[in-house]
């Protein structure tokens, strides 16, 4: 079918070869589109845990050189708490592992996610061929 070209009053409408989408595929495209959202949520949200790692870690480095004795305080929610040496480190390396865990949950979610999103985009692909276009402009 050709192009068809309407002009009225400065505005071109232009009638390209129409392609029938089903409820079905409808529904994938709505899928697609709701799985690339939630996989830039996780970006930024596994963003913000690797950069709380790394402060933590800093702080288990940088205590290491105070006195064992010495109180040092540690945010607890909005609160500083003190707490010796021994105590602040137990205290960060359990906060280091609980991050370390919330990442790999993190990275589990965006990794199903993504095989979702590829069932989903080969299929589309396959059905509207460069009728659509499902690749993040990033």
């Amino acid at each position: 079918m050709a192009a068809k070209v309407a002009s009225t009053a400065n505005k071109v409408f232009q009638n390209h070869d129409d392609v029938h989408i089903s409820f079905e595929d409808q529904q994938r495209i709505n899928r697609f589109a709701k799985h690339n959202a939630r996989m830039d949520d996780l970006k930024v949200e596994l963003d913000v845990k690797k950069n709380e790692l790394k402060c933590v870690e800093e702080a288990l480095d940088e205590i290491e050189l105070f006195d064992e004795d010495e109180d040092i305080p540690f945010l607890v929610g909005e609160v500083f708490l003190s707490h010796k040496l021994g105590k602040t480190q137990e205290l960060l390396a359990e906060t280091k592992d609980m991050v370390i865990k919330e990442i790999a949950n993190i990275e589990a979610k965006a990794k199903a996610i993504k095989v979702e999103m590829d069932d989903l985009k080969a299929h589309l692909y396959q059905r509207f061929g460069s009728n659509i276009s499902l690749e993040n402009d990033d």
